[in-house]
C-alpha cells in the first residue's frame, strides 16, 4: 500500500470528518490500507480505544501526526528487533503516509484512515508481542480475543506520550527472551556477510589432515567467536587452534566435542546463517507463548535435553538448579510442550504402565514369556486399582489386550521411574522422574523415553522443589527414597512447569548454543508464521479527494 495524499485547498482541522471515517471503517470491520484488512477480534478493543473520544482521532495533533504517533511508528518499524515482521503491521506504508501528512496534511478522510490504521497495527503488534502470533498454540493461555484492556491501555499511552513505555512493559520479561533479542542483530550482521562461505562437504577430517576447506572454516569460526582472530594464520593443515575452535563449535551445537570434522559436524557448519537467524526468531515466538512467570518455576527445553529451575522470572537465566534430562523419542513418543503446575512429589512410586505401552510391548512380551511380569517386578491391576498378582493366564493376557486389566510395576530400585517422581497433572500424563538407566545421561542426544522426562539428579531436584515445604533435608529425601513405602508429598505452593521447545539458547554472558530440531517443530512453526503474513494492500495510488 502506497498512498499519495491529496494536495491543494485549505486544510481543515482534525475533527468530525476524521471521526466519521473512523466510525465508517469500524462499522465495516475492514481497512483497505492494511496488509490484513479484515478487522476481527480487534474490533472490540479498537472501539474501546476511540469510545472516550467520540471516535475522534488518537494520533493527530491538528492535522499532522502527534509525537505519540511518531513513537508508535518507530515501534512498528523496529518490529524485527523482536523477530516479528514490520510489513505485517504496515510499518513502511504508515511511515510514508506520515511523512506526506507532515507536508501536505491530506484530506480528513485520509487522516481518519491513517489514524485508525495506526491504532489497528499497534494493537496487533502489542498483542503479538504479548502472546505470540500462532494461536492456538501448544501453550495457549486462557481467554479469547485480544489481551483484555489492551485497547484502553493504548489510548491512555497515546494521550500521555508513553507508548514506548507501554511496549517495553508488554514485551516478555524473561531473561532468555532478552538474551536472544540482544544476540539477534549480531547474527543478522553475520548472515549478511557474503565473505562467510560454508566449508565444503567431504570426507571426515581429523587433526593433522590436509583440508581444502581450511580458509573458509577459519573465517567462519573466527566470525562466530569460536576461534580468536589471527590464531590460525600460519596453519597449513587442520588441527591446533582450529581443532580447538571446532570443539567449541561442536559443544555449542549439541555435538560430541572431539574436534573431528565428522559428517554431522560438517552439516552443522554448513547450516546457513540465515536459518540460524530464523531459529532465534522462532525461539522468541515460542517464548511469547508463555505467560508472565513470578516466583519459582521449572523449565525443560526439549531439544537442549536440559532442565532449569529458577527462583524468579527468568527461564534459562540465573537458574538455581539445572541438569540433563532424557525426553521422548522423536520417532514415536514425543514429549509435548505444555505449561502446568507441579502439585506433588511421590517417593517410591508405582509405575502404572500406559495403555499404549501395554499394547505395543507388554502383551507381546507376555505371549512370548508368561513370566515377564515376575521378571520385571510387575503385577496385574483390576478394577479400582486392585492388585491381582504377577501370575498370568492366557485369559488374563487376552483381557489385558482388550483393556479390561492394567499393569503396574512395583516400587523399588528397578522401577522404570526410579525412586521418585514429580507430578504436574496434564492430559498427556507426562511427568518427571528418576531412572535406573543413568548411563543415557552421558549421551549428547537424549531422546529415549516414552514421553516422560527422566532427570539426571532427582535428589537435587527434590531438594529444590521441597525447599519451602519444611524439614525436607537431603538426608530425609534419600531416606524416603530408600524407605519401605510409597509416600506422596503435596506442595503447599504449586510450582509452574514449562516444557518448551527452542533450538537456540543464549546465556546472559553472550554464549549461544544451537540444537538439532529433533521433532521438526521449527520447520512447522516457520511455515505457520509465513502463512499468517499479510499481503501488502494495493491501496489507492492517487487519491481524488480534496480538502
Amino acid at each position: 500500500m502506497v498512498v499519495a495524499l491529496a494536495l491543494a485547498g485549505p486544510v481543515r482541522l482534525a475533527g468530525q470528518t476524521e471521526a466519521a471515517e473512523i466510525g465508517r471503517l469500524l462499522a465495516a470491520a475492514y481497512h483497505p490500507w492494511s496488509a490484513r484488512p479484515e478487522i476481527g477480534e480487534e474490533l472490540k478493543p479498537l472501539a474501546a480505544m476511540y469510545a472516550a473520544r467520540g471516535v475522534g482521532p488518537l494520533w493527530l495533533a491538528g492535522a499532522v501526526p502527534s509525537p505519540a504517533a511518531e513513537e508508535a511508528l518507530a515501534i512498528l518499524a523496529a518490529a524485527d528487533d523482536d523477530g516479528l515482521v514490520p510489513a505485517d503491521y504496515d510499518a513502511a506504508d504508515l511511515a510514508a503516509v506520515a511523512r506526506q501528512m507532515a507536508e501536505v496534511q491530506g484530506t480528513p478522510e485520509e487522516r481518519g484512515r491513517f489514524d485508525l490504521l495506526l491504532s489497528l497495527d499497534l494493537l496487533r503488534y502489542l498483542d503479538d508481542l504479548d502472546r505470540g502470533r500462532v494461536r492456538p498454540n501448544p501453550i495457549q493461555r486462557p481467554g479469547p480475543g485480544v489481551r483484555p484492556g489492551l485497547g484502553e491501555e493504548i489510548a491512555r499511552a497515546a494521550e500521555a506520550d508513553t507508548v514506548v513505555a507501554l511496549a517495553a512493559a508488554i514485551e516478555p520479561q524473561l531473561v532468555q527472551y532478552g538474551n536472544l533479542k540482544r544476540f539477534l542483530p549480531r547474527l543478522r550482521e553475520l548472515a549478511g556477510d557474503t565473505s562467510l562461505v560454508a566449508p565444503p562437504r567431504g570426507r571426515t577430517v581429523r587433526p593433522g589432515d590436509r583440508y581444502d576447506g581450511l580458509p573458509a572454516l577459519v573465517r567462519l569460526l573466527t566470525a562466530l567467536g569460536d576461534l580468536p582472530p589471527g590464531a590460525a594464520d600460519t596453519l597449513t593443515r587442520y588441527g591446533g587452534p582450529v581443532a580447538d575452535a571446532v570443539r567449541r563449535f561442536q559443544s555449542r551445537h549439541g555435538i560430541e566435542p572431539d574436534g573431528i570434522l565428522w559428517p554431522l559436524t560438517q552439516e552443522a557448519l554448513r547450516v546457513p546463517l540465515s536459518w540460524r537467524v530464523r531459529q532465534v526468531e522462532l525461539a522468541m515466538e515460542r517464548l511469547r507463548w508463555l505467560p508472565p512467570l513470578t516466583g519459582r518455576a521449572l523449565a525443560v527445553n526439549i531439544p537442549a535435553f536440559h532442565l532449569y529451575g529458577f527462583d524468579s522470572t527468568g527461564l534459562v537465566g540465573g537458574s538455581q538448579v539445572e541438569m540433563r534430562v532424557v525426553v521422548g523419542r522423536a520417532l514415536d513418543t514425543r514429549t509435548p510442550m505444555l505449561l502446568e503446575d507441579m502439585q506433588y512429589v511421590e517417593f517410591r512410586p508405582y509405575w502404572n504402565i500406559p495403555r499404549s505401552i501395554i499394547v505395543k510391548e507388554t502383551v507381546p512380551a507376555l505371549r512370548r514369556w508368561p513370566k515377564y511380569l515376575q521378571w520385571n517386578d510387575m503385577e496385574l491391576v483390576g478394577a479400582k486399582g486392585v492388585a491381582l498378582g504377577d501370575r498370568v493366564t492366557s485369559g488374563d493376557i487376552e483381557r489385558l489386550a482388550r483393556g479390561e486389566l492394567g499393569v503396574r510395576q512395583r516400587p523399588g530400585p528397578g522401577n522404570a521411574l526410579g525412586l521418585i517422581k514429580f507430578v504436574f497433572p496434564n492430559r498427556a500424563d507426562v511427568y518427571m522422574h528418576a531412572t535406573p538407566s543413568t548411563q543415557l545421561f552421558a549421551r549428547t542426544r537424549r531422546d529415549f523415553s516414552h514421553g516422560c522426562i527422566r532427570v539426571q539428579d532427582p535428589v537435587g531436584l527434590a531438594e529444590w522443589v521441597l525447599r519451602d515445604e519444611g524439614g525436607w533435608s537431603r538426608d530425609r529425601i534419600v531416606a524416603a527414597m530408600e524407605g519401605d513405602r510409597t509416600l506422596r508429598v503435596a506442595l503447599a505452593r504449586p510450582i509452574p512447569v514449562s516444557i518448551f521447545y527452542t533450538t537456540v539458547v543464549a546465556s546472559s554472558e553472550g554464549a549461544v548454543r544451537f540444537y538439532a530440531d529433533i521433532y521438526g517443530n521449527d520447520q512447522h512453526l516457520d511455515q505457520a508464521l509465513k502463512a499468517l503474513q499479510g499481503t501488502p494492500a494495493a491501496g489507492l495510488r492517487t487519491l481524488s479527494g480534496r480538502n
